[in-house]
């Protein structure tokens, strides 16, 4: 019969290239999609947390929404001409 891989679920090996493969349960009780951006960051020995990368811009946007009135920055911006 052939090998079976010693495997516990939700754990993971560290590739020859850094690598490892996340288990899918950790992933959506994280909250991350396929696509997302993550950052790692070392949360000391033998601890590695990943956070979803920040996108200041997609926070702020639309963020002055009623600041100012219809066509006020566009006269704002002919002063700079």
């Amino acid at each position: 019969m052939e090998d079976v891989k010693n495997r516990r679920r939700g754990a993971t090996r560290i590739s020859s290239k850094h690598q490892i493969t996340i288990p899918v349960a950790a992933l959506r009780a994280a909250g991350l999609e396929i696509g997302d951006r993550v950052v790692a960051h070392a949360d000391g020995p033998g601890r590695v947390v990943l956070e979803r990368e920040r996108d200041p811009i997609g926070e702020f946007a639309g963020a002055m929404t009623g600041v100012y009135v219809n066509g006020e920055l566009d006269g704002l911006r002919t002063e700079w001409d």
